[in-house]
């Protein structure tokens, strides 16, 4: 439920950002062209929708539609005034690359630039103090369990307690029995009961402020965690963070290493993002006669629909619906999920075909076009088969860290099908947390040109 919510709030920011921008330009327009602002050239009006389109694609990549709980709103503008910048001066270019920029009035260009800049800041500045407010009010908060109770703990509960503008809620303290903790904070002094603590009391966040020496304790804790969807933190000390390989961040003046960062947040992940939609357009538009071609058949082979969803996990455990041409005669299954198998009698002609060459997953195109699945990830699993792996082999629910895929570095290595043994599954997910650690875009291009080839049929298949 958080992250649908933030996910609605994040792109209500960033559409409004986008009005501004347009807004700013419509009145650099009436002021530069008074009295009737359609005297204009049309370059202006152009460049003015042009920079609305890079500004909803290129903003996110400046890390501005992420939380910034705990983060200066100094640094916040900072990076609105640069990625705005950079949106304008590519608007610009777009002018010399059309041979525009003599009809292009300088006079515009700086009220819109400016106009702009005062739009963005007043509307972050009017969404900062609301939130400021609220949390005041004890509402938008997240619940923290801090564990370890030196130095940097007390250092990091004073600033928590100190800031109640950043909704940070201390809900406990892992402390050992000589720590002094403040009262009326559940106090946890067997780190056991970690896991257990956060779940019951709703923890949002683990803080982790053990010393570097207790590395064994923090892979302990983090293990324990590794089937709940909660952001752990470590804050070390300023002399440690130049050993480690991890991402830092600045988080409320003290350095944090995100232990479970999702790897494909950032510039990157706004380029896969952006990829994963242009090209299902393309599919989905390219291929509209197969889809229609396949869709008869399936009508005439068995009655019930062409299409068929199904409850799967998406990124960081959002439940999502995705498509497929139904390949099975309709039917209802009591109990547990049951695999198709060879030879199957649930499974009608036309979709032993379609199963077999994977053209069932084609219509998940439009899971990918809304943003819920990337044309590359791990494959998503039945929920069932959530429930039963995630105890059995160790850090299964990190697939869930990115969303799933139409095919994956899994698929184009043969673990595709029935997985009907614990160690077929283990395989799979294996390849699934090699490509989640080495992603890169290169790695996507190479899996969707083995899949054009190999990756859409196999003898598991079926």
């Amino acid at each position: 439920m958080f992250v649908r919510h933030h996910d609605r709030l994040s792109l209500a920011v960033r559409l409004a950002d986008v009005g501004t921008i347009w807004l700013a330009g419509f009145l650099a327009t009436e002021l530069r062209f008074p009295p009737d602002f359609t005297v204009a050239a049309p370059i202006h009006q152009f460049i003015l929708y042009f920079s609305c389109v890079v500004a909803f694609i290129v903003l996110p990549a400046f890390d501005l539609y992420n939380s910034w709980r705990g983060r200066s709103f100094i640094s916040l503008g900072a990076r609105l005034l640069a990625a705005w910048s950079v949106v304008w001066l590519i608007g610009i270019m777009m002018s010399f690359l059309m041979h525009q920029t003599g009809s292009l009035s300088r006079l515009w260009v700086g009220y819109w630039y400016v106009g702009t800049v005062i739009g963005l800041f007043a509307l972050r500045s009017a969404s900062y103090t609301l939130l400021v407010l609220a949390r005041g009010l004890g509402r938008n908060s997240k619940h923290i369990l801090i564990v370890g109770f030196g130095t940097t703990g007390q250092e990091m509960y004073r600033r928590a307690a100190a800031s109640r503008w950043s909704g940070f809620r201390v809900a406990g303290i892992y402390a050992g029995p000589d720590d002094f903790t403040p009262e009326g904070i559940p106090r946890i002094e067997d780190s056991d009961h970690i896991a257990t603590f956060a779940r019951e009391h709703c923890v949002d966040e683990v803080w982790i402020t053990l010393p570097i020496s207790a590395t064994r304790q923090m892979q302990s804790i983090a293990y324990a965690l590794r089937n709940d969807f909660i952001d752990i933190k470590w804050m070390p000390s300023l002399l440690d963070f130049q050993l480690l390989n991890h991402r830092m961040q600045d988080f409320m003046g003290m350095p944090a290493v995100e232990l479970n960062r999702p790897p494909s947040l950032g510039v990157r992940g706004v380029l896969k993002g952006a990829f994963d939609r242009v090209f299902a357009a393309l599919v989905l538009a390219l291929l509209s006669p197969l889809f229609l071609f396949i869709a008869l058949l399936i009508k005439k082979s068995s009655p019930g629909p062409v299409f068929f969803k199904q409850e799967r996990l998406g990124l960081d455990g959002r439940v999502i619906h995705v498509y497929k041409f139904r390949s099975m005669k309709v039917h209802h299954e009591h109990g547990a999920v049951t695999q198709a198998r060879k030879g199957d009698s649930r499974v009608t002609p036309i979709g032993a075909l379609l199963r077999r060459t994977s053209l069932d997953e084609l219509p998940q195109f439009i899971n990918v076009l809304r943003g819920e699945m990337s044309v590359v990830g791990p494959r998503p699993h039945a929920m069932a088969h959530n429930d039963i792996y995630k105890d059995q082999l160790d850090f299964y629910m990190l697939r869930h860290r990115v969303k799933p895929g139409i095919t994956g570095w899994a698929q184009i290595n043969g673990y595709r099908g029935e997985t009907d043994t614990l160690d077929k599954m283990a395989k799979r997910v294996e390849h699934d947390l090699f490509y989640i650690r080495n992603w890169s875009f290169l790695m996507d291009l190479r899996i969707i040109f083995w899949t054009a080839f190999k990756g859409w049929t196999g003898r598991n298949a079926y």
